[in-house]
């Protein structure tokens, strides 16, 4: 296995992969997102200290850094590079595509002089500490194993630009949308049932498939009724065996599900709420717009469309754990924003780009192979390529691919050259 040149295929991938996401940009702010994937992918870093140190340039280290972080505060980055995956990842959404919205944090409980720092949940610790919020789309195929992340934005309730959570889930749904020409099944987890967000998907004629809380009412053949109960009195006719991996081991649940035909209060668009049991001591709550009928497979479908959704924790735990994102040191607002784009783009590489032809995914079966991994290859097989493609790019010390000069003769000034 000539090392040296697959390390010279993936460098040339990575350099074809940012100039897409660099059109319309000028040519610095392209190399910079070229300098900046590789160094991420090599140090599976986002501190610009290590981005830097990956380039090898023969300057002093604190130049590099410096010019990286000026980089770094371009206006526009985010939606630039965001707007350039959502076009790469068009043809990888369908019209029964899943995608998944998920409000992660970013802990920064040390951190004091970062711009419009807020306070976040620590679902580790169940703490609040200082931090970020994201907003994250995922798109994923139910009873497939791969992922595409579409959609990372950090934001802080604390900065002046921030309208609130709800708006910041609405400007994922709409970007996405757009670009995805409204293909595809919206999937939220509980707190995503809000009437603004019901609105909002109704209005753009946007399919979901939303958990429900207990507490909320609906409107059952007339009569207002609360969800919780309606969900307990549902006739449910179905029962299935579920297995969910969960890390190193599977668990077995014992599910039965049923549904009903309702709508929200004020509204007359028809919807269906669909009941499990099986998954705690509460039944689980399904709203969608999806339309439902007596038949096993159709309701299964919904079900199993929800539980995709389970895989999404991997993804993230995945975005954060292989790249670091909770060591992210820079400073300033936009910069911050501006390196979760990075880091989606990262992680799309790793998750789609590569895998995307059949050269590329000779590409990755090499990438695999090289991450040393002693287990073997599960399904989610992103952690692999990405250690892979850290072994193979921290061989080298040459840093990205640098583009020749152009040439001139010898014996003429290029003052006279057209």
């Amino acid at each position: 296995m000539n090392l040296t040149k697959i390390t010279g295929k993936l460098k040339a991938q990575i350099q074809i992969f940012s100039g897409k996401l660099s059109a319309g940009l000028p040519k610095v702010a392209g190399r910079f997102i070229e300098e900046t994937i590789y160094g991420i992918q090599s140090k599976q870093s986002v501190k610009l200290s290590e981005i830097a140190r990956s380039l090898s340039e023969k300057i002093p280290l604190i130049k590099t850094i410096n010019r990286l972080s000026r980089q770094l505060s371009r206006e526009g980055l985010w939606k630039n590079v965001t707007v350039e995956i959502l076009k790469m990842a068009k043809g990888s959404v369908a019209d029964d595509t899943l995608l998944i919205i998920d409000i992660s944090d970013i802990n920064k409980p040390y951190a004091r002089k970062m711009e419009h720092l807020g306070r976040v949940h620590d679902g580790s610790s169940s703490s609040v500490v200082d931090g970020y919020w994201t907003c994250q789309v995922i798109a994923a195929q139910t009873g497939k194993s791969n992922v595409v992340p579409l959609y990372n934005r950090l934001y802080s309730i604390d900065a002046p630009d921030c309208t609130g959570e709800n708006d910041e889930i609405k400007k994922a749904i709409g970007l996405v949308s757009k670009a995805v020409d409204n293909k595809g099944v919206w999937v939220i987890d509980r707190g995503g049932d809000r009437r603004v967000l019901f609105d909002y998907l109704l209005n753009g004629n946007r399919r979901f498939i939303i958990r429900m809380k207990g507490d909320r009412h609906l409107v059952y053949k007339g009569e207002k009724i609360i969800t919780k109960d309606l969900a307990n009195g549902c006739f449910l006719p179905y029962s299935e065996v579920i297995v969910r991996e969960d890390k190193d081991r599977e668990k077995v649940y014992h599910i039965s599900y049923g549904f009903c035909k309702v709508r929200l209060p004020d509204t007359l668009v028809p919807l269906y709420l669909v009941a499990i049991r099986g998954f705690g001591k509460e039944p689980m709550m399904l709203l969608t717009n999806l339309p439902l009928r007596k038949n096993r497979s159709v309701l299964l479908n919904i079900v199993k469309s929800y539980i995709t959704r389970w895989k999404i924790e991997e993804t993230i735990r995945f975005i954060k754990q292989s790249y670091g994102l909770e060591d992210i040191r820079v400073q300033t607002y936009v910069r911050l924003q501006n390196m979760m784009a990075l880091v989606l783009a990262t992680a799309y590489f790793a998750s789609a780009y590569i895998g995307r032809k059949l050269k590329m995914k000779v590409l990755s079966s090499i990438i695999i192979r090289l991450s040393k991994r002693i287990f073997g290859i599960p399904d989610f097989r992103y952690y692999a390529i990405a250690d892979g493609i850290k072994e193979l790019l921290s061989r080298n010390m040459k840093g990205p691919l640098r583009l020749l000069p152009k040439w001139v003769p010898k014996n003429q000034l290029s003052l006279f050259l057209p």
